[in-house]
This record gives structure tokens, C-alpha cells and sequence, in this order.
């Protein structure tokens, strides 16, 4: 029976790639480990499964989402227990928004992306993984990876059926419109938060600026993949991609009724973060797919340089 072991990433649309390396590098204390470019289309964009974020600065071309309703929303990370007063205070100045918000009865520090997007930090008691320490948080205070992801609903019953349905979500606690549901093994990040929201616009769906453009879940091997697709076609969800190689994993996109677009990504033999650079260098040389390697001067006239 096909089945979700957890999160793989979370891709976002962020405006200048400095101001993203600076916040998730200098704030966050997190590693760069690689500078790519969009795989989809024509015009190159530069930008461990449960703890990577990928981001592309669209808002540089001028290209802004909205974020709204039937999308996703916030962006779930996981931090040690009794880490949230460090966290409040290394954010306060640093980041947009920072306030604490009681959730499920329990405490986190909620704040924003210099682009706007929302963030939240969720302590965990247990969680197997750990912080990367080189970013100058300490270890006991370092964020372990993504915690899961809030997506806003017009409505929640749809989305309810294909969370618990197609991907073996686990339905949790609820408060008012908040909805918790865990896919996957407990502590890979696999956490899903349905918010009821009937005030905003329905967000865009574009790689757009300020915006989450979709949820990659770990699929973890390529089998698993091929039966996960075929199960959610054949229960009537045809919105959905074949199978991209995005040469560090491979990917299916699927929309889900309430309109977030979530992946289903392996990371495969071929692949994986050090295919094309060692542990040690993960980030420090740009890299290109093959279609894009003979453009490489012209690329890197064109794009924003930034400093690690």
C-alpha cells in the first residue's frame, strides 16, 4: 500500500535572493546548501527530505503572488523544547512580526519572511533529527527542520478526505477553524494544519513573489511514487504532473481540492544534495542542469550575486 514517511521541502516565491540568504542564513542560523535555478520553463531563476527549504526571488523579475485562501500559507519549522525565549528574543528587531501565539494549547513564536511570508516555530519534545550548528545558533536552540505546513481552506471538508485519504494523515487536535493532521512518521515534519479562512481572496497559484508555491512530501522510494500517483489519479484527482527528474529527486506535483499544490518527492540514487558537490562544499558553487550549462557566463551576468 503506497505511503508519505513525511516531509521532503517546502518551495516558496521570495523577492531578492540576499535578503532570503541573509534571513535564513544570518536569522535563522540555517545551511545554504545549494544555488541552482528553477527547473521548469525557459528562463532560469536561481534558487536531507524534512529540512530544506528552496526558495526562488521571482519578485527580481518584477512577478508578485497573493497570498489568500487555497494555498499554502505558513511555514512550520521545529525547534527544541524550551528554545522559544531564545527564539523571541534573537527574532525581536531581526525579523518582521514577532509575537507569541498560543496554539493547541501550547506556546510558539510566530513571525514573517522579509518577503512577508508567515512563519511559526513549534517546540518538539522528541524529534529524532538535528539542528545544523554552524550558523551561529547553539546547538540546543538550532532549528531541527520543517515541522509541517499551514494551508488555508475556504472550507475544510475536501481537503480533510484527501489528507486522510491519499495521504495517510492522521487526524489530530482541532481549536475553532485550526484543523492539526500528521502524514508520515512522527517527527519528519509531516505535519499538516488545515485553517479555515473565509476573510482573504483565494491566493494565487503562480510562482509569484511573497508567496508558498507548494509542499513536496517524501516519498521516499521511486516505487512508492509510481503506486502513489497511480492511486490518487485512479481516485479521480487527474490534476496532476507526470514525473520530473529535478535531477536531485525526482517529482509528481498534485492539486489538492481545496487548490494547495503538493509534491510527492524521492530522492533518488542518481541524486540526492551531493551529486554534483561533496558534504563539505554543499552550496558554495553554482550549479546548473544540462540544459542550462552551455548559458552559464550569460546566467550569472544576469543574476543577483549574493554574499554567503
Amino acid at each position: 500500500m503506497p505511503y508519505i514517511s513525511g516531509s521532503h521541502h517546502i518551495t516558496m516565491s521570495v523577492n531578492g535572493a540576499q535578503e532570503d540568504v541573509d534571513f535564513h542564513v544570518n536569522v535563522l542560523g540555517l545551511r545554504l546548501i545549494k544555488r541552482t535555478v528553477l527547473f521548469d520553463g525557459k528562463i532560469p531563476t536561481d534558487g536531507d527530505p524534512s529540512a530544506v527549504l528552496t526558495t526562488f526571488p521571482f519578485a527580481q523579475a518584477g512577478i508578485h503572488g497573493r497570498r489568500g485562501t487555497n494555498q499554502a500559507r505558513e511555514v512550520l519549522l521545529a525547534v527544541p523544547s524550551g528554545s522559544l525565549n531564545y527564539w523571541s528574543d534573537r527574532l525581536t528587531g531581526r525579523a518582521p512580526d514577532v509575537y507569541d501565539a498560543t496554539v493547541f494549547d501550547r506556546r510558539r513564536v510566530l513571525f514573517r519572511h522579509p518577503c512577508g511570508i508567515e512563519y511559526q516555530l513549534v517546540e518538539v519534545d522528541d524529534d529524532p533529527r538535528r539542528g545544523f550548528t554552524g550558523g551561529g545558533v547553539p546547538e540546543e536552540y538550532a532549528i531541527h527542520g520543517i515541522y509541517g505546513v499551514g494551508v488555508h481552506v475556504t472550507g475544510p471538508d475536501t481537503a480533510v478526505e484527501f489528507a486522510a485519504d491519499h495521504l495517510g494523515a492522521r487526524e489530530g487536535l482541532a481549536e475553532g477553524d485550526r484543523f492539526a493532521f500528521e502524514a508520515g512518521k512522527p517527527g519528519l515534519g509531516g505535519a499538516v494544519e488545515l485553517v479555515v479562512n473565509r476573510t482573504d481572496d483565494p491566493g494565487t497559484w503562480i510562482y509569484g513573489g511573497d508567496t508558498i508555491h507548494h509542499f513536496a512530501w517524501n516519498a521516499d522510494t521511486l516505487e512508492n511514487q509510481e503506486e502513489l500517483k497511480f492511486e490518487i489519479e485512479g481516485a479521480g484527482y487527474t490534476d496532476m504532473s507526470e514525473v520530473r527528474n529535478r535531477k536531485y529527486f525526482k517529482s509528481v506535483y498534485v492539486r489538492s481540492p481545496g487548490g494547495a499544490l503538493f509534491e510527492l518527492a524521492v530522492t533518488h540514487n542518481e541524486g540526492g544534495w551531493d551529486c554534483d558537490e561533496s558534504p563539505q562544499e554543499l552550496g558554495k558553487r553554482f550549479q546548473l542542469p544540462e540544459q542550462f550549462e552551455s548559458r552559464r557566463d550569460e546566467i550569472l551576468g544576469e543574476l543577483e550575486p549574493i554574499d554567503i
